[in-house]
């Protein structure tokens, strides 16, 4: 057994036996939906400090806990605060949110993230269903010893993000009058925003927006059969495309403006999700 799988597993047993519900969804906050967990009912919640080999949350907006209850009638695992490769762990450690989340139980995992905008049809506001990703500049968080009972060696990645899934988000947002584009998502390492040239290179790779999240835990989250659906909110354009100097305050403001919108249809998607 691997220490990634040990330290795992340490951290399932300290948890399970404190949540009331076995969770059919997990959840992903990103910015713009820091208080969406004030709608989920019967909660019981986790601080990621007190479970053991665990990492933490360092980043200013991201509360560091999880979040176990019922929205509707389903249950429910939500992450407020994820952890990101720029803040020091191995990969490894970054996705290990997402895998705790499923062998507790969660079959579909919604990523929610804020990211800078490449496509210049966006602009700071939308919202991006994922529809791909590139993940070739961070390390993969599947290198190493491949433990058996998570998923295969080599799995495969040509539908990472469920069709139908995708098909649902933009009915939903169709109803409720929410533009919601499709685009594909590029993960880089951070801390630093991308330099102009950078964002040239990404653009001519294909990739229509970009961040510092999210396409590394899908990857651990397909390896384990997880459906998997994902929501960027393009709360910038980036450097090149934007004519102003980057900065965190501009991608919380803009998160905080869309967020009712984002709140409203990831709500209304969960309800709906068979």
């Amino acid at each position: 057994m691997t220490k990634a799988e040990k330290d795992l597993l340490n951290s399932f047993d300290s948890i399970i036996y404190k949540i009331k519900y076995e969770p059919d969804i997990a959840l992903i906050l990103g910015s713009g939906l820091g208080n969406f967990a004030d709608n989920i009912e019967d909660k019981t919640i986790i601080e990621y400090k007190d479970i053991p080999d665990f990492p933490v949350s360092t980043v200013s907006g991201h509360e560091g806990r999880y979040i176990v209850g019922k929205l509707f009638d389903k249950k429910i695992i939500v992450m407020q605060g994820r952890v990101h490769y720029y803040e020091g762990y191995p990969m490894d450690k970054v996705v290990m949110p997402v895998r705790l989340m499923k062998l507790l139980g969660a079959k579909t995992l919604i990523l929610t993230n804020a990211a800078g905008g490449i496509n210049e049809s966006f602009y700071p506001g939308t919202l991006m269903a994922i529809k791909d990703h590139i993940t070739s500049f961070v390390p993969s968080p599947l290198i190493g010893e491949n433990p058996g009972t998570l998923g295969v060696r080599f799995p495969d990645m040509s539908t990472v993000y469920d069709k139908e899934l995708i098909r649902l988000l933009h009915d939903i947002s169709n109803e409720m009058c929410i533009e919601l584009k499709d685009g594909v998502y590029l993960q880089t390492t951070g801390p630093n925003y991308e330099t102009p040239a950078e964002i040239n290179m990404y653009k001519a790779l294909g990739a229509d927006a970009v961040g510092m999240s999210t396409a590394c835990e899908a990857m651990a989250a397909n390896h384990m059969g997880m459906k998997i659906a994902g929501i960027s909110c393009i709360t910038n354009m980036a450097a090149g495309i934007s004519k102003t100097a980057l900065n965190h305050e501009e991608v919380k403001e803009t998160a905080d403006k869309i967020s009712e919108n984002f709140s409203g249809l990831v709500k209304e998607f969960i309800k709906r999700i068979k």
